[in-house]
C-alpha cells in the first residue's frame, strides 16, 4: 500500500520545491506531487504531515569507524547493527563501515562480521566495507597504530579482497612500494582506490591516478601538502586533490578538522560533484560519551573527547570525529556557504555516484529507493526512512 508525506519542502538537485507530497510504495518512491492533490487517507497505509520540514535523500556515509559506543573493528554483527541504528537517528540511511589499520586476521574477522550484519540490519543500507589501510605512510598515520602499518603486498591484500566481493573502497599511500600494483588490482575489481594517510608528492599522486587512484581520504587530514626541499617548494596530496579533476575528495565537515575558510576553498575548487562528506566518526559519535572522557580504541590508541572532537592524548592531533551526517550538511551551508541542494548532494548523490549507486540512491525521484530524511531549519533530523521503512521518528510527527 502506498504511503505519503504531506506539506514538505523537497530538496532536489538544483532547487527546493515547497509544499510538496512525497509518495512511496514497497520501498520505492512512486511520485512527488508539486501541487498536493486532495488526499484520501483511506487510500494510504500511512500519511505524515511534515508541516514544512525539509525532505531530502538519505545521507550516505562512506567513511565511518563507529558510533553509539561501538566501533566496527572487532564488532559483532549485533553491535554493527547498533552502530547503524545510532547513525540513522541523524539521517544516515546508507553506510560503508570503515576499518582501522589492524592485523590481517582481525580485518578478515571484521569483514565477515559486516557481511553477516548486512542481512540483519534494517536501520541502514550496509553497502559493503571500506578498508582504510593498513598501507599507510608512518609519517601520516595519525591515530592509526604504527605496529599494524604495512607496505602493500599481494600476500596481505589478496586475502582481504578475496574474502568478500563487497569491499567497496580501500585507502593506501600510493608512494609506498607495491601501492601502484595495488591500485591496478583495486580498479580491476571495481573497488575505489583512495589516497590515504600519504606523504606523496604531487607528481606521485599524478602517477597514482594513472594507476587507478581516484579519491583522496579526508583531505587535509593525514595528507602531505606544499613544503620546501632544498629551498624549492614541492606540492603534495592536498594540492593534487584540489587541482586534479580526476580526484574526488572526502571532507570531514565537522567544523573541527577543517575551519570555515578551508571548507569554502574546497567547495569553490572542487564543487558539489567532487566532494564526499564523511563523518570519519569514532565510537563516541551518536553516543552518551561526554567531554573529557578518555577512550581507548580497539587498536590500543588512547584518545580523549574534547571540544566536540576526538584528540590524541598529547592534544597535538585529532584522532577522529564524533560528527553525525546532519552536522556535515549543516556546516557546509552555514560555514562554507553552500546551497542547500549542493550540501545535501555532497552527502547523498555524490557518494552514490562514487559507489555507482546513483541509478537507485541519492535522489528523491520516482523509481529511486525510498531512503529519505525529514529535517528542520536547524538540520535536526525528525524522521529517517530506509527503503520506505521508518526507522526513526520523533514524537512531534504524527503518523496517521
Amino acid at each position: 500500500m502506498k504511503q505519503l508525506i504531506l506539506n514538505s519542502n523537497v530538496v532536489l538537485e538544483s532547487r527546493v520545491l515547497t509544499g510538496c507530497c512525497l509518495e512511496w510504495k514497497d520501498g520505492i518512491i512512486t511520485a512527488i506531487h508539486e501541487q498536493p492533490p486532495s488526499v484520501d487517507p483511506s487510500g494510504y497505509g500511512a500519511v505524515i504531515d511534515a508541516k514544512g520540514l525539509y525532505a531530502a535523500p538519505g545521507f550516505m556515509d562512506l567513511h565511518v569507524h563507529g558510533g553509539g559506543g561501538y566501533e566496527f573493528n572487532l564488532a559483532s554483527p549485533e553491535e554493527i547493527r547498533a552502530i547503524c541504528a545510532a547513525h540513522a537517528r541523524y539521517g544516515t540511511t546508507s553506510i560503508l563501515p570503515t576499518t582501522l589499520a589492524a592485523p590481517i586476521p582481525e580485518l578478515i574477522r571484521t569483514i565477515r562480521a559486516v557481511r553477516e550484519a548486512q542481512s540483519l540490519t534494517i536501520e541502514s543500507n550496509i553497502l559493503g566495507i571500506h578498508l582504510e589501510g593498513p598501507y599507510f605512510a608512518q609519517s601520516q598515520r595519525g591515530a592509526q597504530n604504527p605496529e599494524h602499518i604495512l607496505n602493500p603486498s599481494p600476500d596481505t591484500y589478496l586475502p582481504l579482497l578475496n574474502e568478500w566481493d563487497q569491499v567497496r573502497m580501500m585507502g593506501a599511500a600510493p608512494e609506498l612500494p607495491g601501492s601502484l600494483e595495488l591500485g591496478r588490482e583495486l580498479v580491476r575489481r571495481g573497488i575505489v582506490a583512495s589516497i590515504a594517510h600519504s606523504d606523496a608528492t604531487y607528481d606521485e599522486v599524478v602517477r597514482a591516478v594513472q594507476h587507478g587512484y581516484s579519491d583522496v581520504t579526508h583531505i587535509y587530514s593525514g595528507c602531505s601538502m606544499v613544503h620546501r626541499v632544498n629551498g624549492y617548494r614541492v606540492a603534495g596530496v592536498v594540492e593534487a586533490g584540489l587541482a586534479l579533476d580526476e580526484l574526488t575528495v572526502q571532507v570531514i565537515a565537522d567544523g573541527k578538522h577543517l575551519p570555515a575558510a578551508l571548507l569554502k576553498l574546497l567547495y569553490k575548487t572542487k564543487g558539489a560533484d567532487r566532494i564526499i562528506l564523511i563523518t570519519d566518526a569514532l565510537f563516541a559519535a551518536a553516543s552518551r560519551y561526554q567531554d573529557g572522557d578518555v577512550i581507548t580504541q580497539s587498536n590500543g590508541v588512547q584518545t580523549v573527547l574534547e571540544d566536540g572532537v576526538m584528540k590524541l592524548m598529547d592534544r597535538q592531533a585529532f584522532a577522529g570525529s564524533i560528527a553525525t551526517a546532519n552536522q556535515l550538511v549543516r556546516n557546509m551551508v552555514q560555514l562554507a556557504g553552500a546551497s542547500l541542494p549542493d550540501a545535501v548532494a555532497m552527502a547523498s548523490l555524490t557518494p552514490a555516484r562514487l559507489m555507482k549507486l546513483d541509478g537507485c540512491k541519492g535522489r528523491l525521484a520516482p523509481g529511486y529507493d525510498a531512503d529519505f530524511v525529514l529535517f528542520d531549519d536547524q538540520f535536526e533530523i525528525r524522521l529517517t526512512a530506509v527503503r520506505g521503512r521508518i526507522v526513526f521518528s520523533d514524537e512531534g510527527l504524527a503518523v496517521h
